[in-house]
């Protein structure tokens, strides 16, 4: 029968080389622990070798995207265990348009040299009213606002020394929307609004 080799009892570790052999295994996976693992993987770096090497940065971005995590799930855990009745409801249809009638509206007002005038349209917000007025002569300073108990003035155009505007004005807020005409000319003239749309009244304030 053959019979393998056996190691000479000279070869064999001694014990005293075993103990030193573990106890050199054991401090190093000590400072591998210490220095690259729990930086690595958890951020945490008691000697500061771990943030040198850019380890500790790793591992801080892994703690948090693990918080990150947790917090989602808790979250969609929470959405999950409300009651589902609520899903029941039906949400009602928001309009964007308003509810206000439509109407229409003219009238003429002459200004001397220097007189003034304004006209008010009463509107709900995102009321639309298209418009266009003319001087039969002459010119106007022209001053297009609007006003509530709350807002004193809100400018939407104004302009010096013309005969004319047109265009559609759409009511900012609930409140008084309108126009302020002033003669600066030498002339007397007459000042000619048409309006169209959503108001419920056309009053002259001045």
């Amino acid at each position: 029968m053959y019979k393998e080799n056996l190691p000479n009892q000279n070869e064999l570790p001694t014990s005293r080389q075993l103990a030193i052999s573990t106890f050199v295994a054991l401090v190093t996976a000590a400072a591998l622990l210490v220095t690259v693992v729990l930086p690595a993987e958890y951020g945490i770096d008691p000697t500061g070798v771990g943030r040198a090497l850019g380890l500790t940065q790793m591992g801080e971005i892994k703690v948090q995207l693990a918080e990150e995590a947790k917090i989602e799930t808790a979250e969609i855990v929470e959405l999950q265990e409300q009651p589902k009745e609520m899903s029941l409801i039906s949400p009602q249809p928001v309009s964007s348009q308003p509810t206000q009638a439509l109407a229409e509206e003219s009238i003429s007002i002459v200004l001397a040299p220097g007189e003034a005038a304004e006209v008010k349209l009463t509107m709900i917000k995102l009321a639309r009213a298209t418009y266009s007025w003319t001087v039969d002569t002459g010119h106007v300073n022209f001053d297009t606002h609007g006003d509530n108990a709350g807002i004193d003035y809100h400018n939407y155009s104004k302009a010096k020394a013309v005969s004319g505007d047109e265009g559609e004005l759409i009511a900012a807020f609930d409140g008084s929307h309108g126009w302020f005409w002033r003669n600066r000319s030498n002339e007397t003239v007459n000042v000619t609004l048409n309006v169209s749309g959503e108001f419920t009244a056309m009053k002259r304030v001045l």
